[in-house]
Formats: structure tokens, sequence, C-alpha cells
């Protein structure tokens, strides 16, 4: 006599455990994960410098959806992430050991486990959102102990991914001070869905592009015959004697299949159509006078900056560009002057000032920051950007506050790290998160130093709460420490992110390249060629109000995606016993 089935059994609360035969047969193998790195490494060719790669990254997440709904448990689901994510950042970031080996002096063996072993930290993010996605959505709550069968792609299954990986990435560019580079949304800069940037941000251009490409792969599974949601034993053939009945279930059934292929890929276009009409929409306006500026690159060697001749150099050179053309606004990168502020040769100071004035021109040169103390000593150095306004002896000072860890602070237990470089700095003071603009004419300007423009969040609150809110963003960076690699073209695909987010033009000056002029839609509308030295010479106009993203920062995405994720959580259990005919 069989066993009776118990009542839990048919709520379908809990399975009977597997035999080790069954375990072992739902166990992914070794290469499912390979195939995972591989597609995190062709994800990086999604990112600058190529072009349009927006459309590449649609078609790599939806093999990548397709792959996680291959995992039997939170377990596999999470590797399958952090296995993707790994290969994502190896590739994507690989030029940090440029940094660490070539500049920095550390030997190739540790330079190298230091990029695999930051490049596994940053895989943690993308596994914990396919875990949590699978605790949701996937099997680990809606498959059955004894379910060999891969899980069913769903419609609360997209809106769990999209959600997950958006709160992943979140997190990612916000622990440990964060580091969003490579976040998914920066790749559709070119990309179909780019108009949601002024809506949702980066992380929600993001979310977009999982919950599209999830859709995408529901609508393609469901084309295969051989694809039926719920388990095997629905396909049974009837007997005779139901013919009329079976005929009814045939049809009705055709049609069913036909909604499951037909809605999900109709959103997804849907989406991908309002992405490439949302451009149209102006959510900023013109403000003031157009600005003519110079953006200055005067290409000096990292290993000879903070040496004698080198500084002596740099100074001699950024002195004669400066003074060689006047314009509305000229800008150097960062620490182009890379002395204290207060001990500025006097030949630099008397020169530049004679020039502002005599030509109306306004000046941001970077430098080292300080305060002296009476007794001599210099103490809180800071990385800034100095102003020089025409007819003034006011001197404007922006402190660099999203600093760079192990370049400009040692994070706690790590000085041994950084004592194996051979990095002239170490431990920066940090200026306040929002600081006033710099006025040229009556246009304010908001200015940033390095990789604060990958914080989309803070550029924004800056805006948001500046009494003074700036028409025009300016990023004064060095890309030396990391030769003429892939970072340079990324770093601006970051910078236009931040143009389409803000809905205002952003100027770059930097030391090696990219020096660029990007527009308030995001469109590069002049650039330099990395490693020459030269002035890039633009009108700029700058604008006005506020985009939605400027308005809520990242509150919107991450609100939506905890809600979906609780009802996800909740309810998916009960949608997938429905689904599965089951009560």
């Amino acid at each position: 006599m069989a066993d009776p089935i118990t009542s839990r059994s048919q709520r379908g609360v809990s399975a009977p455990a597997p035999t080790d035969d069954a375990t072992r047969s739902r166990a992914l193998p070794r290469w499912h994960y390979l195939v995972a790195l591989a597609a995190g490494a062709a994800n990086t060719l999604s990112f600058a410098p190529t072009p349009h790669g927006g459309w590449l990254q649609l078609a790599i997440f939806a093999f990548f959806f397709a792959w996680l709904t291959r995992s039997t448990g939170w377990k596999s689901a999470a590797l399958t992430g952090g296995a993707f994510g790994f290969g994502n950042f190896v590739s994507g970031v690989w030029w940090l050991y440029v940094s660490m080996h070539y500049y920095g002096g550390m030997p190739a063996p540790l330079a190298g486990m230091a990029l695999v072993l930051f490049s596994l930290y940053l895989a943690l993010y993308p596994a914990l959102a396919a875990g949590i996605w699978s605790f949701c959505a996937g099997h680990a709550r809606n498959g059955a102990a004894d379910d060999r069968a891969p899980f069913s792609p769903t419609w609360h299954g997209a809106l769990a991914f999209a959600s997950a990986w958006a709160i992943g990435e979140w997190l990612r560019g916000t622990v440990f001070t964060g580091f969003p580079w490579l976040a998914t949304g920066y790749a559709q800069v070119d990309g179909p869905l780019a108009g949601f940037a002024p809506v949702v941000g980066v992380y929600g251009v993001g979310w977009m592009v999982a919950l599209t490409a999830a859709l995408i792969t529901q609508a393609l599974l469901a084309l295969l015959p051989s694809w039926r949601p719920g388990h095997a034993n629905e396909s049974r053939e009837p007997n005779a004697s139901a013919a009329g009945e079976v005929d009814t279930r045939a049809v009705r059934g055709r049609g069913t299949r036909v909604a499951r292929i037909a809605v999900p890929a109709g959103v997804a276009l849907a989406l991908l159509v309002i992405g490439l009409l949302l451009p149209l929409v102006q959510w900023t306006t013109p403000a003031n006078a157009p600005l003519t500026v110079r953006l200055l690159q005067g290409n000096v060697k990292q290993e000879m900056k903070f040496e004698e001749a080198g500084l002596r150099a740099a100074v001699d050179e950024y002195q004669k560009m400066i003074t060689s053309k006047p314009a509305d606004l000229i800008v150097t990168p960062e620490t182009a002057i890379p002395v204290l502020a207060q001990q500025l040769p006097p030949n630099f100071a008397a020169a530049i000032r004679q020039f502002t004035d005599s030509t109306g021109s306004a000046l941001l040169f970077g430098a080292i920051g300080g305060t002296i103390t009476p007794d001599g000593r210099v103490v809180d150095y800071t990385n800034s950007l100095f102003g020089v306004t025409p007819g003034s002896h006011e001197i404007y000072r922006y402190d660099k506050h999203h600093l760079v860890p192990f370049g400009e602070f040692v994070p706690w237990g790590f000085r041994w790290f950084v004592n194996l470089m051979n990095i002239p700095l170490g431990d920066f003071f940090r200026g306040p998160t929002v600081q006033k603009p710099f006025m040229v004419h009556n246009q304010p300007v908001a200015v940033n130093i390095c990789y604060e423009d990958i914080f989309g969040e803070e550029i924004a609150r800056t805006l948001r709460e500046n009494s003074t809110p700036a028409g025009v963003l300016i990023n004064s960076t060095n890309l030396a420490w990391f030769g003429d690699t892939i970072a340079l073209d990324q770093h601006l695909q970051i910078a236009r992110m931040r143009s389409l987010e803000t809905g205002r033009p952003m100027l770059r000056a930097t030391n090696t390249g990219m020096t660029a002029a990007i527009d308030a839609n995001g469109r590069v509308i002049g650039r330099l060629t990395p490693y020459t030295v030269g002035s890039l010479d633009v009108n700029v106009q700058g604008t006005a109000g506020n985009t939605p993203y400027v308005t809520s920062g990242n509150n919107t995405v991450l609100a939506v995606s905890v809600l979906l994720l609780a009802i996800g959580f909740a309810f998916g259990p009960g949608i997938a016993r429905r689904r599965n005919g089951k009560r």
C-alpha cells in the first residue's frame, strides 16, 4: 500500500528529499560556470570603446538570464552570477594592474593577485543579486526538491531579476566607499535604453536592461516546443473518450502559448521604443550666455610628475598653455600644478593673475590644498581645484570629498599594501559633500575631481541641495596612472551618463586623455587625442532645471526594487503552485 500524501505535500510546502542519484543528476556541471564566466567577459565588450554596445549587452543579458534559470537552488544561482561578474570585472578593470605594477612599482605577481582578489570581491555583488533572485523567483522558492526540469521564466521572475540586479549594483557602488565602475547602465549611453537615464539614473537603466533581457528570454523560451510551464505530466495524451475536451484544451493551450510569447515580447519591445523616444523630452532648458572654454591637456608623464625636474617642467608648460589664449573659462587637469597652493612659484602666480585680469578669463587649476599651522606645519592636505576670476583677489577652492582608496587614503589594515607601491600620495583630508559652485560671469559651474564623477547620486545631490544650482559640470582628472588602456574610454562613457542624468554639459580636462566636451544630451562635441599636448576650445551652453533623477536620486529605483522583491518573495511560491496546477 502506498504511503498517504500529507496535506503539507499537497500544498507544495515541502517535498521528499531527493536520493543521492537525483541530487547528482541535478548538480550543474563545472562547464556551466565556465560558460557564465565567458559571458561575463563578453559583457566587457558592451562598454566603451565598443560603439553602440548597448544592443550587444541586451543579447548577453538575455543569454545570462536564460543560463541563470538552469540553476537548481540559490547556491548554484549565486555561483552562476558570481562567475558572470568575475569574468566581467577581471576583463573590464584589468587596467588596475597597470597602475599597481607599472606606476606603483608593485611586483607583477602581487599586482596580478590583487586584481584577481579585487575582481572576486566585486563578483560578490552579482552573486548576491542572483541568489536574491533565486529566493524570490527561482528554484530556491518555487521548484520542488526533486524537480529536475529547468526553472521556467515567469513575469515575477523577470521583475525580481531586474530588481535584484539593480540593488546589487547599488550596493557595489556604496559599500566600502563604493566602486560602481562598469555599472550595467553605462553601456547604454549609445544604446536603446539611454532615454531612461534622466528619469531613473544609471542603476535604473541597468534595471531596464535586466528586465528587457529577461522578458526577451521568457518569450524565446516559450517558442521552444518542449517548453511548458509546470511539470512534464501536463503533456500526457488523453484517452479517446475525452476527445472533445482535448480539442477545447488544445485550442485554449495554443492561445495561451501565443500569449506567453507575444506579451513579454511586446512589453520588451515597448520598453525599447520608450527608451528610444525619451531623448525627445527636454528635461532642462538653456540658461545664461554660452561660455567659451579651453580644456588643457599637458600630457605630463606620471613617473616624472613628482620629481623636481618634472615638477618645474609641468609648471612651466601649464603657465604657457594657460596664458597662450583667452577664454571665458580655462581648466587644467587634476594636480596639474603638483605643489601646495600656498607655495606656488611666484612667477606662475603673477603670470596667471596678470593674464586673467587683462583678458577677462577665469581659470580653474588643480593643485594641492592644505592648512599651514602657526608653527609652520602643513596639515589636512587636500586634492583641490582653485579658481581665479578676473578683477577679484578672492580665490575659489573646491576640495575633493570622495577619495580613492589606496591612492588618497589608506583603508584600515591596508597600510602594508600601500607600502608595496611607490605612490607619493597617501592620506588626504575630505572636503564637504556639497560645495558652492564656481561663478564664471553669471554661469555657476559645479566641479568634481577624478573618479568623483562615477557617483551620479552625489552629483545629483550637489545640484539638488545647492542654493545656486550649476548649469555646467566640470571634471578635472589624471588617468595617467592607467596608461593607454580602455580606462580612458570607459571614464568618458561614465561622464556622458552624468550629462544624461542631469541634463547638463560635462567638460573634462585630463592630463593624458580623454579630454572632451559633452553636451547636455550626452553627445561628445569635441575631444583631444590621448597622449598629446593640446587644448580643446569649445562653446558650451549651460542649462537650468532638474531632471527627475536629480530630484529623487536613486530613491525611485531602490524603492521599486525592494517592493517588487518583497512581493516576489511573499507571493512567488503561490504563483508557481497555481501555474503547476497545485493548490
